[in-house]
């Protein structure tokens, strides 16, 4: 694969040279590639796990429906919230040490989750789960640029297709698993062992970060990198759009598109088979869109195909949903790839790891209060109208927005150089 662009030499005095880290044992090793993959298929698992099991938590807990809704809005608002503050914590910690923290909340809110009858508790202990997976959504962009700077598209499609299995098989095996130990909580407390085996990988790494710290030179330890503001680029707002904009669909899609073929005149079985159609055909595009752009000088052919057929796919549900239905969900499934193409390309904008890890807060942060918005609008608009039309429109009129930032960011350029 084509490593990225290297930094521009700039004429003038060469400025004195910044300390760099201690290299770490386990750089570009299979350690941190193996808890990438596992942290990885954590990323959705608690969510889309509830999701299935929204109605029995429901009647578990007596949950009314505000509070069921604000569960299923919890979500976007703590990788929002919470994960703009993961720059602070990699700037005070090292990243396996916050990785080991992150993984043992979500271990622990997961488990304290279905042992409580409480649904306030439950909402609470949500969020203690939510915030270990807000946390690792920000450094997985930055592991990747930190340890494989030269493999940064095979790394990243490795570990979108872990979460989108994750995400995948948590959704499929929720209900069955708790069928068949009686109990909703089985069905959600069961992705708790995969969280608690996610950490293993990161102990010993996190262990040889802080030996690395403590033998690091005086010059070394004092130094601190060049604050970062994606929040005053260009740059770092057309990310944020775009990946807003990608999240903002796919949360959409994934609430209400079997809602729209059941109204097509399909079976509930047949509509929730649609639905995951698309989550499963999304593996290899994971896969290989990483790849893709990190072979590529510029981005906008990538941009501008996948608005090709996320248009089309929109354009066809609204016209003729039931006869082609397996058509446009293979091009939801191609439109969708933009989500893996923005977590590349978060690595590819970047120069160093703390430009990274800035982006990737800046982005996912302000994205996912774009991408909240998205199933609660829809909804609306499905219900005042009674129809799938004006909600379609949106999508579309998202998908313009998603388009125009999709074109600023498609040129090579770098945070660390805007102004």
């Amino acid at each position: 694969m084509t490593p990225p662009p290297t930094t521009d030499v700039t004429p003038g005095p060469a400025p004195a040279a910044a300390p760099t880290r201690p290299p770490s044992p386990a750089t570009g090793g299979a350690l941190v590639l193996v808890g990438m993959l596992l942290v990885a298929l954590n990323l959705r698992a608690a969510v889309t796990s509830l999701g299935a099991l929204l109605d029995e938590v429901r009647g578990g807990l007596g949950l009314s429906g505000a509070m069921a809704g604000f569960v299923t809005t919890l979500p976007t608002i703590a990788f929002a919230g919470l994960g703009a503050l993961t720059p602070w914590l990699v700037r005070r910690y090292a990243p396996a040490r916050v990785l080991v923290v992150a993984m043992l909340a979500l271990t622990v809110g997961q488990v304290l989750r279905v042992a409580t009858d409480s649904a306030l508790l439950f909402v609470l202990t949500s969020a203690l789960a939510l915030a270990g997976i807000a946390v690792a959504n920000i450094l997985l962009p930055m592991l990747v640029k930190q340890h494989f700077p030269h493999r940064t598209g095979l790394v990243t499609g490795a570990y979108t297709m872990a979460l989108t299995i994750g995400t995948t098989v948590a959704a499929a095996s929720a209900v069955p698993v708790a069928h068949a130990f009686g109990s909703w909580r089985a069905g959600l407390g069961v992705w708790a062992g995969m969280a608690a085996v996610a950490v293993l990988p990161w102990v010993p790494l996190a262990l040889r970060a802080r030996a690395a710290r403590r033998t690091a030179t005086p010059a070394a330890a004092v130094a601190t990198p060049t604050r970062i503001r994606p929040g005053r680029t260009r740059l770092g707002w057309a990310m944020a759009v775009y990946f807003g904009a990608q999240s903002l669909s796919g949360y959409a899609i994934m609430g209400w598109l079997a809602q729209l073929f059941r109204d097509a005149g399909y079976r509930a079985e047949a509509a929730g088979l649609l639905l995951a159609g698309v989550t499963a055909l999304g593996v290899p595009v994971a896969l290989v869109m990483p790849t893709l752009a990190g072979r590529l000088r510029t981005l906008r052919p990538l941009v501008l195909s996948l608005t090709a057929a996320s248009t089309a796919s929109y354009v066809g549900l609204a016209l003729a949903p039931h006869g082609l239905a397996p058509l446009w969900v293979l091009l939801l499934a191609l439109g969708q790839g933009a989500f893996p193409m923005i977590l590349t390309t978060i690595g590819l904008r970047a120069r160093t790891a703390e430009g990274t890890v800035a982006l990737s807060a800046f982005a996912q942060s302000t994205g996912y209060v774009i991408a909240a918005l998205g199933p609660l609008l829809v909804g609306i608009l499905y219900e005042t109208t009674g129809g799938w039309t004006a909600p379609l429109g949106f999508l579309l009129g998202a998908l313009a927005m998603q388009t125009t930032a999709g074109m600023v960011i498609a040129r090579p350029r770098y945070i660390e150089d805007e102004r």
